[in-house]
């Protein structure tokens, strides 16, 4: 109580944002149809 925690982030460059985005498209081409969740685009997982 009395108390706030925060946590902030920014993106300094574009190129993060690019990257991600690039990450994304390998594995939707890699992967079947479906639903994923953000951490099996992320760090992999099923299938």
């Amino acid at each position: 109580e009395g108390e706030i925690l925060e946590f902030h982030h920014r993106a300094i460059s574009r190129k993060v944002f690019a990257l991600g985005a690039l990450k994304a498209a390998e594995f939707a081409v890699s992967v079947p149809r479906g639903f994923y969740t953000f951490e099996e685009v992320l760090f992999g997982g099923r299938p």
